[in-house]
C-alpha cells in the first residue's frame, strides 16, 4: 500500500512560502507542518499501525512544498523497515529524482530510531523536526546522538518537542486502546 499525500490538501497557503520574519513565523510554520504530520499519524492508527507521520518538505526559490510523505505501514506491508520516515524519504527521492536531499527538511511526529536516524544522515537531510521524545529507540536526542554525532559525514539540524503533547497523546491512546 502507498501513502499518496495531496500536497494541496496538506499545504494551505500560510506553509507554502517560506516566513520572512524571525524565529516565531519559523515556529509558525513547524507548526504548520507538523499538524499535516499528525493527520499522516492518525491515519496510520486508524490502519492499526503505530500512530507515527512524517513528511519531507522541501524548500526552493523562498517556496516549501511536501515532495514526501508516509505513515507507518509495518504492519500492512509486513515490512520491518516501513517506517514513516523511510516511506517518506523514498518518495521524495523518487519525487525529485535523487537520494541526496540537501534542500529539505524532515517533519515527524516521533523522534525518529536508530535505523531512521542513519537514513536521514545518508540523505543528506537538512534539517528534522519532531514531535514528541522516544525514550525506548529515541536516535536523535534521547538515546543516541546520530544526526549530529561528529563521526559522521554529515549533521542535520535538530528541533524537537513541536506539538509535543499532541504527538505523544496520538500514541498513548494507541497504545491503550490495545491494552
Amino acid at each position: 500500500m502507498e501513502n499518496k499525500i495531496d500536497n494541496a490538501a496538506l499545504n494551505p497557503s500560510a506553509m507554502r512560502q517560506t516566513p520572512e520574519g524571525g524565529d516565531s513565523s519559523v515556529a509558525e510554520m513547524d507548526q504548520s507542518f507538523m499538524l499535516a504530520a499528525i493527520a499522516l499519524a492518525a491515519s496510520a492508527a486508524e490502519r492499526g499501525e503505530i500512530p507515527v507521520g512524517a513528511l519531507i518538505v522541501q524548500e526552493l526559490n523562498g517556496q516549501r512544498h511536501i515532495v514526501g510523505s508516509g505513515g507507518n505501514q509495518r504492519q500492512i506491508d509486513r515490512d520491518p523497515t516501513a517506517h514513516a520516515e523511510i516511506i517518506a524519504l523514498r518518495q521524495a527521492g523518487a519525487a525529485l529524482k535523487r537520494w541526496q536531499l540537501t534542500d529539505c527538511d524532515l517533519y515527524v511526529t516521533l523522534e525518529p530510531c536508530p535505523m531512521c536516524a542513519g537514513a536521514l544522515v545518508n540523505a543528506r537531510i537538512r534539517r528534522v523536526i519532531f514531535g514528541c521524545r522516544d525514550p525506548k529507540a529515541g536516535a536523535v536526542t534521547t538515546l543516541f546522538r546520530i544526526t549530529d554525532d561528529p563521526r559522521l559525514n554529515h549533521r542535520l539540524e535538530i528541533t524537537p518537542d513541536v506539538l509535543s503533547e499532541q504527538c505523544a497523546e496520538l500514541l498513548k491512546t494507541f497504545f491503550k486502546s490495545r491494552r
